[in-house]
């Protein structure tokens, strides 16, 4: 287990936002962590972008094609991390798809995103029963392969719980990425079933956008992850988007506190 992602969830509940890197461009997303950081969040996701992204819905989406229309490579989304590792020691984890670390080549992308500072990644697209190429070199370069379970995963649920490590990522509606006006799954079932395999924290997201819904999802879990409000912001006020994350990401920080 990565020690700095454990520690992300030990001083109380957790505030992970996600980014898009190079949306709108790698300049920006360097000041957004910078900015997110100093607003209260714990821990955050980076997304690398990728042409199709399986489980984003159309804000995240667009993010990735004006990364990709920028020319944001992962190459450069690592030169970026070793710049931010200058700076802050905020626990980072790459959230992408399957296919981009595959064609850099897995060892290669591990290797590489241990040496710039990663804590470690998501891989939406990958389920459980094909985790292994992946999980046995990321933690060789000690990178947490973090795991997913959806509401219908069930009797799946404890399988994956006794395998997870850093953090178990509840996502809390069906369907892709995207602000929704209530999420109706019973979390703290979801959280229930992983504690009683494994003593691991568990953060809850797809479809957070408000204070309110983070309260009331915080109260069920040990975090709270929210991207689509927050490339949203990316999205409406392009490079002049850093001080509007910031004061979003605060007031989401407090309401979990």
């Amino acid at each position: 287990m990565n020690k700095k992602i454990t520690e992300a969830f030990a001083k109380g509940k957790a505030f992970i936002p996600f980014v898009t890197c190079g949306d709108p461009s790698l300049d920006v997303t360097e000041k957004i962590v910078y900015a997110m950081e100093e607003a209260g969040a714990d821990l955050i996701e980076l997304g690398i972008p990728f042409s199709d992204p399986a489980a984003e819905g159309p804000v995240i989406q667009g993010a990735n094609l004006r990364a990709l229309s920028g020319g944001v490579t992962t190459d450069k989304v690592f030169d970026m991390v070793e710049k931010i590792r200058k700076n802050s020691s905020i626990p980072m984890v790459f959230m992408t798809y399957a296919n981009v670390v595959f064609s850099y080549g897995i060892e290669r992308f591990c290797k590489r995103a241990a040496e710039v500072g990663m804590d470690g990644m998501i891989l939406p697209d990958v389920p459980f029963e094909e985790k292994e190429e992946f999980a046995s070199v990321a933690e060789k370069y000690g990178l947490d392969l973090i795991s997913l379970i959806a509401p219908t995963s069930h009797e799946r649920i404890s399988m994956i719980a006794k395998e997870a490590e850093g953090f178990v990522y509840c996502v809390s509606s069906l369907g892709v990425t995207g602000m929704r006006s209530q999420i109706t799954t019973d979390i703290g079932a979801m959280v229930q079933l992983v504690k009683a395999q494994k003593d691991i924290p568990c953060a809850v997201g797809f479809g957070i956008s408000t204070p309110e819904q983070a309260k009331k999802m915080a109260a069920q879990a040990d975090g709270v992850i929210v991207g689509s409000a927050i490339v949203k912001l990316c999205e409406t006020h392009g490079a002049d988007c850093v001080p509007y994350i910031k004061e979003y990401v605060k007031s989401m920080k407090d309401a979990i506190r």
